[in-house]
């Protein structure tokens, strides 16, 4: 949903999430969250912190970001950093394309 407020168009943080983002949040409500509220996971819900993403069900997130994004994914990059959130892991993916 945008809002328009004094002439300009304020986007909501979940329509800019691209297309790679989209498909993590897919994967993440399929996998590890299901029957949750989809709208209560965005771009910036925390993953590893808030439990979420433990140590196996990243690893299962890095298979999948692998097998569709024809990535490589370093043992080492499997941090908070990269995995903290969707919009961590989609600039993961864009760095690795």
């Amino acid at each position: 949903m945008n809002i328009t407020y004094a002439n300009r168009v304020y986007f909501n943080r979940e329509d800019v999430m691209g297309e790679i983002g989209n498909k993590v949040k897919e994967f993440i409500m399929q996998e590890f969250l299901p029957g949750e509220d989809p709208d209560q996971l965005s771009e910036s819900t925390p993953l590893i912190s808030g439990g979420i993403l433990d140590s196996l069900a990243t690893l299962k997130l890095v298979s999948f970001l692998e097998e569709n994004f024809n990535i490589k994914v370093e043992a080492h990059e499997t941090d908070e950093d990269n995995f903290g959130t969707i919009a961590d892991v989609e600039k993961l993916v864009q760095s690795k394309q």
